[in-house]
């Protein structure tokens, strides 16, 4: 799964990475991202726009959030269908984390690429109301099995997109489900590293 991930980039390099010109306001967010917090996601809504959206889709048990939608599944669980075929998206993030575990003791590890500080994880998003009414919107972040790298430390990783497969995955246009799950891939070691990370 993909419990944390890391955001630095401050909101002037985000749109530039993304070639955004709508969207945003005064929002803030932590450095390191947990489940909950509100954080910038880009979307495609006939033109790139960037909104802030709330991570974690809420269980139907009313017991905790979804955080991670299987990339394998994704395209047939009624919780995604919808969302999968209409509302994909971009979470941008500079690195992510996982940890590995022996015994009690547990390894915090930072993944990150290699040429790029700036990556796109595929998500998709759906919109809710809490207990009191009010509407929000929430993202969840695909996951697949590991590439090499990150098998050392987990059984599952990210969807990651490559630059040239962005506008593809953003555009809720294409319902091609055999094209769309080509995107669904572990991503090529080579372009990234990993390093312990502060606890």
């Amino acid at each position: 799964m993909c419990g944390r991930y890391m955001l630095h980039s401050d909101i002037e390099e985000i749109l530039r990475h993304y070639g955004i010109t709508k969207g945003w306001g005064n929002y803030t967010w932590p450095m390191e991202v947990f489940p909950s917090h509100k954080v910038p996601v880009v979307v495609n809504t006939g033109e790139r726009e960037l909104v802030p959206m709330k991570w974690g889709f809420p269980s139907p048990y009313r017991k905790g959030l979804i955080i991670n939608s299987r990339g394998e599944t994704v395209h047939s669980k009624p919780m995604f269908r919808r969302a999968f075929q209409q509302k994909r998206c971009i979470v941008p993030a500079n690195a992510f984390f996982e940890w590995s575990r022996a015994g009690r003791d547990k390894t915090k590890y930072q993944f990150r690429m290699k040429q790029s500080s700036i990556f796109s994880l595929a998500g998709i998003y759906e919109d809710f109301q809490n207990d009191e009414g009010e509407s929000y919107t929430a993202f969840s972040i695909l996951t697949i099995n590991p590439n090499p790298l990150v098998s050392l430390i987990h059984d599952r990783m990210p969807v990651i997109l490559p630059r040239e497969k962005e506008e593809l995955w953003l555009d809720n246009t294409v319902q091609d489900i055999p094209l769309l799950k080509s995107l669904i891939q572990p991503y090529d070691e080579s372009q990234m590293e990993m390093e312990k990370a502060h606890p």
